[in-house]
């Protein structure tokens, strides 16, 4: 409002005109420009007066996991061209012990691929992006021969050589977010666009403005993740898997709400193989997510209708 004020001020001035034009710039231009100078001030009495007693006063964790094998949960749908070489590029990984690829009813050859590949196969019948994460996290939960269980997609955007990353970060953390905001380590071309690289930034300032003194946050949009199993249990039964291309915000927020720590690591970012179906695919429908995203995380998530029971699964299955 207040800029639309000084706008109107500019064609009153462009226009010479007078009356009605200046009392209308005036009103809009005052009335606006109050709780804009209030939400100011109280902007920067919680930077530097709150900001130093929220920090943490503990120091800084250090808790490595007991094992470090992992299991990786893909999501997938239609990734019929990338997702052989995804189960293949994290099936050659030392640590891996297994890949099992959630298919979300792909209408191509996504679920024999990846068989092919030897990765565990399952059909998530509830579509969207939330149900088809919630599954993947519920299916690495379930196996009881690692603890720690590896989010990400199909697509090829991410690579298996930054596990190590990931776990040189987790003895600070339960859970370890990538982040794509390192300019060094993204490809030139992928379909992070300008308009999504830094819509991401900022509700990830959302993010840890909400959450002041408990962490740094620049991307809340990245599938790719390691969590502690133990962090999951804890998490999973507040999670909303009805909520769909804006369920990693929903993650992030909802795991801090809960006290689990959660810290940034910078990962390689690459072109995907295929087409984009989620919220990447145009900057008219990221506006729609980053929304969608900023609402959640400003008046609060939607709670699901039903309950969802985590996958029961043989850990001697496969």
């Amino acid at each position: 409002m207040y800029l639309t004020g000084v706008f109107i001020g500019f064609l009153r001035l462009l226009c010479q005109g007078d009356g009605l034009w200046l009392w209308v710039a005036d009103r809009i231009v005052w009335y606006s420009g109050m709780p804009v100078v209030a939400g100011g001030l109280l902007i920067c009495y919680d930077l530097f007066v709150l900001f130093p007693s929220k920090r943490r006063t503990m120091p800084v964790r250090w808790a490595p996991p007991s094992d470090c094998g992992v299991t990786v949960v893909l999501s997938a749908y239609n990734d019929e061209l990338s997702i052989g070489a995804a189960v293949e590029d994290f099936k050659a990984h030392p640590l891996v012990r297994r890949v099992i690829v959630v298919d979300n009813n792909s209408s191509d050859r996504t679920s024999q691929c990846a068989r092919a590949a030897g990765a565990l196969v399952v059909n998530e019948p509830l579509q969207g992006y939330g149900n088809c994460v919630y599954r993947a996290l519920s299916e690495g939960l379930s196996f009881t021969d690692t603890e720690l269980t590896l989010l990400c997609e199909g697509d090829m955007t991410f690579r298996a050589y930054d596990i190590e990353k990931f776990l040189a970060y987790l003895p600070h953390a339960d859970i370890v977010n990538g982040t794509r905001i390192s300019e060094q380590l993204r490809e030139r071309r992928t379909q992070l666009s300008t308009f999504m690289y830094y819509g991401n930034f900022f509700a990830g300032k959302l993010l840890e403005v909400k959450h002041l003194g408990r962490g740094t946050f620049t991307d809340v949009g990245t599938t790719y993740k390691l969590c502690r199993n133990q962090a999951l249990e804890v998490l999973m039964p507040y999670l909303n898997p009805e909520i769909n291309l804006e369920f990693n915000a929903h993650f992030l927020d909802t795991a801090l709400a809960q006290g689990l720590a959660v810290v940034e690591c910078p990962i390689t970012f690459h072109n995907r193989v295929g087409l984009s179906k989620g919220g990447n695919s145009s900057n008219l429908k990221a506006l729609a997510v980053g929304s969608r995203m900023i609402f959640g995380l400003v008046a609060g998530w939607r709670k699901p209708r039903m309950p969802r029971q985590l996958a029961q699964r043989d850990p001697l299955q496969g």
